[in-house]
């Protein structure tokens, strides 16, 4: 199976636009300044957020969101020189994207438990196959193929308690043959998203598995064995060893391509007040200790759990990213296509669900993280944003975020039940 024509005619197409300046990233917002509402995001909006603009925790709020209809004249915004079209629409929710080495958009829908996928696009910009691969799944959400490259023999499937996989041949539409489980009893309830990556050279696979709870002492609560954690099995699904801990619920992973590091996309603890703590967004190291639930960001300790584990104090890595607290950060992608201007290659795109946590909404967009040979300075930008009507009700909520073949971004919205497409269209 080939890749769309229309696809290819596209992606020429934006290669020869896509002309840009190597820096355009101004104007960053610090301090106070850097925190956020759907307020105040905007595309082409920096912040950067660090530990010493934290402040000091005080009593959290519930402000969950209720999704409306998409109100007559909304639509997602973007930088200037982007276009925002609506490539597909769905009956249920659409969670993670995967693209697949031959171009198909493979997406889990989490609710209805089964993964779909799209092919191609038509002269409308809609696509111009829509399947459903596979059925039966529980609560999935990861999606890998795998070998890596060019002509996977497998396709990867994460359920909140297991994870298995597919033989998949190049162009599948349609799953065949039982599944193989290569893993289970992951521990179910509380966060359910469960994501998949190999290591670059595919001796490793990564499973990212959230906490059951808030802030729940593992120590008290056996339930959160194995909990919070990046696990690390083989590829036939030998567990290894814990990759990375205290990482609340890192619901995205990926390699980075630059540098081969694993980094995540992590939501972080709440009710200690609308800013704080931040989630975040950050490269992964090996054996590396991020603090939950005694600390956050460093050596500050949660207060509800104080005189705890005090050997861990200087013990607790700071990540690369500090973002919005209560955005509720999910998955995340590095830009591999050549269609956006030349600063943006290479650079991260996440989406942001949003929050249910602060008095003020925050989050529903998709965010930016410029990098610079594969690693941040710490700075991120709202780049899709318009989910929250000014009024404050939500109709859109981004979970997934995937490169189309002709290097356009894809994003599923859980809310309007949309995949949205933003190509650049500018000079």
């Amino acid at each position: 199976m080939t890749i769309s024509k229309k696809w290819i005619t596209l992606a020429a197409l934006a290669t020869v636009a896509a002309i840009a300046s190597e820096s355009d990233v101004k104007n960053v917002l610090t301090g106070s300044a850097a925190f956020t509402t759907y307020k105040t995001e905007a595309p082409g909006t920096y912040r950067k957020i660090t530990v010493d603009d934290l402040p000091a925790p005080t009593e959290g709020v519930a402000n969950p969101s209720h999704i409306i209809p998409m109100p007559p004249g909304a639509w997602p915004k973007a930088p200037e020189g982007f276009k925002v079209e609506r490539y597909a629409e769905m009956t249920d929710a659409p969670r993670e994207l995967r693209t697949a080495p031959n171009g198909d958009l493979f997406v889990s829908d989490s609710d209805k438990g089964q993964v779909e996928v799209f092919r191609g696009m038509t002269k409308d910009g809609k696509p111009e196959r829509h399947e459903v691969f596979a059925t039966g799944l529980k609560q999935n959400f990861g999606i890998a193929f795998y070998p890596l490259g060019k002509n996977p023999e497998w396709i990867y499937l994460a359920n909140t308690d297991s994870v298995i996989r597919y033989h998949y041949h190049q162009g599948d539409l349609k799953a065949t043959g039982t599944p193989e489980t290569l893993i289970s009893g992951i521990p179910t309830g509380g966060h359910i998203t469960r994501d998949l990556a190999f290591s670059p050279d595919g001796t490793k696979l990564y499973v990212s598995i959230g906490s059951g709870s808030n802030v729940d002492n593992p120590d008290t609560h056996p339930g959160e064995k194995n909990r919070a954690n990046i696990l690390e099995y083989t590829p036939e699904g030998k567990f290894i060893k814990i990759y990375a801990a205290g990482i609340r619920n890192p619901v995205g992973i990926a390699i980075n391509p630059t540098t081969g590091q694993l980094w995540c996309s992590v939501n972080e603890r709440d009710m200690l007040g609308d800013n704080l703590v931040p989630d975040y967004i950050t490269s992964v190291k090996e054996d590396g200790f991020y603090g939950w639930p005694w600390y956050y960001m460093g050596d500050h300790q949660d207060p509800r759990l104080l005189g705890t584990h005090p050997e861990l104090k200087g013990k607790v890595t700071v990540p690369d990213v500090l973002l919005q607290p209560h955005n509720a950060s999910l998955q995340l992608t590095f830009y591999s296509g050549k269609q956006f201007p030349k600063p943006m290659r290479g650079d991260i795109f996440a989406a942001e669900h949003g929050s249910w946590n602060h008095s003020i909404r925050t989050g529903y967009e998709v965010i930016r993280v410029p990098l610079n040979d594969g690693k941040s300075d710490g700075v991120y930008g709202d780049f899709l944003t318009g989910f929250v009507t000014g009024d404050g009700q939500v109709w859109g909520r981004p979970v997934g975020v995937a490169v189309a073949p002709d290097g356009s971004l894809m994003v599923s919205d859980d809310g309007s039940k949309s995949i949205w497409r933003v190509s650049y269209i500018g000079k």
